[in-house]
């Protein structure tokens, strides 16, 4: 087609007010233009800022990004793949609860990398935090400053994140020769009630010795220093606290949160730029990136009081 008649027919779409039927696109190229991001909790700062890096890269690449929550359910996750699979979307990016979506839309030919959480069976590309090394260094800084007996708030699941993270809470304090005490261990369930949460942290509080608390996501740092500030206890000359994701709140309060900072957006960006590889290239062998995490330190952790 010649450029002027090209240019006179975009022209005249623009005045009928034209958009192309994307759907029938869609059946005509048995593909679309959209990749499917699936997270887990869309209230959730830390999977809002994946996001971000999985838009922006995607976007630059020519796709649209189709946003949707499983809120922490497997039954639901698969329910979401094969919607997915009803849209013909090449590719998905997922925060996986589970194993049987992934499986799923891998079967149906369909480019899957994992976020966040790596729990396919079998060689999927993943992006995810080095989650051990990371709670390691959030201990290691409490326990360098005198610390000995120090608890822990993590979710009880064996997704890869929850998991490194209570790894590594045991593997600093095997180093540091100090013995796991389980008293001092707060489990919550992915759908736990906050009151029910916070109500295990006012009973750990009554451990002795205690002197700080790891929490090992955002969710559960706010937890934290909700009770303990209705507790009237400070921080850090009562008790000294760590946190998970540097969220906004964390450095606008005072003492502001010495915390673990993931690099959520990194990981969005990697995660992207690696299902656009694995849609060119198929049979790379697969590919599991692992990102360092920072500690911010500031106000929130000191040494421990002295016994009066």
């Amino acid at each position: 087609m010649a450029a002027a008649v090209r240019r006179r027919l975009f022209e005249a779409a623009d005045q009928l007010g034209y958009v192309p039927d994307a759907s029938a696109q869609t059946l005509k190229q048995r593909t679309s233009r959209a990749i499917g991001v699936v997270v887990s909790d869309l209230s959730d700062s830390f999977y809002a800022q994946v996001v971000v890096g999985v838009e922006q890269t995607l976007r630059d690449a020519g796709y649209q990004v189709v946003l949707v929550t499983d809120n922490k359910d497997s039954a639901q996750e698969v329910t979401v793949a094969r919607t997915f699979l009803a849209l013909r979307t090449p590719g998905v990016i997922i925060t996986p609860v589970g194993s049987e979506a992934t499986t799923l839309l891998r079967l149906q030919g369909v480019t899957v990398v994992e976020v966040d959480r790596q729990l396919a069976q079998d060689g999927c590309d993943a992006v995810i935090l080095d989650n051990e090394q990371a709670a390691i260094d959030a201990m290691s800084h409490i326990l360098a400053l005198g610390h000995e007996r120090i608890a822990l708030l993590t979710v009880g699941t064996d997704w890869t994140s929850d998991a490194g993270r209570q790894w590594g809470y045991r593997t600093a304090l095997e180093r540091a020769g100090l013995p796991f005490d389980d008293a001092l261990v707060v489990k919550a369930a992915p759908h736990d009630s906050e009151s029910l949460i916070e109500r295990r942290i006012r009973d750990l509080l009554g451990q002795p010795g205690l002197t700080a608390i790891f929490a090992a996501n955002n969710v559960l740092t706010v937890r934290a220093w909700r009770v303990l500030h209705r507790a009237g206890l400070r921080l850090p000359d009562d008790m000294s606290l760590v946190g998970f994701d540097d969220v906004a709140w964390m450095d606008m309060v005072t003492p502001g949160i010495t915390v673990v900072a993931q690099p959520a957006v990194d990981l969005g960006r990697r995660a992207a730029s690696l299902l656009l590889r694995r849609m060119e290239s198929r049979d790379l062998p697969p590919a599991v990136e692992r990102l360092h995490a920072g500690l911010v330190v500031r106000g929130s952790t000191g040494p421990p009081r002295k016994p009066r």
